[in-house]
């Protein structure tokens, strides 16, 4: 039966061949791409908000308005090598 809602040809190769046997076991190979991908998108959005709040966390540091890292402690251990 068609689908009413688009579909996308994705050619399984190698790396993708064993997720789908490593993550897919009882699912049909459309339904294991489905949620790879699926969780594939959560992995990244959740790296991608990672990386920004290490970036915001750097410039608060770097702006002076973030107390938990302290330079001169830094600096001394340095100055000691």
């Amino acid at each position: 039966m068609p689908s009413a809602k688009p579909r996308v040809q994705v050619t399984i190769d190698k790396d993708l061949a064993t997720a789908v046997a490593e993550f897919g076991a009882g699912k049909s190979r459309s339904r294991a791409v489905h949620d790879l991908a699926l969780r594939g998108a959560r992995a990244i959005r959740t790296e991608e908000g990672r990386l920004q709040e290490s970036l915001e966390f750097l410039r608060r540091l770097d702006a002076g308005e973030d107390d938990r890292f302290d330079f001169s402690v830094s600096a001394r251990l340095h100055a000691e090598r």
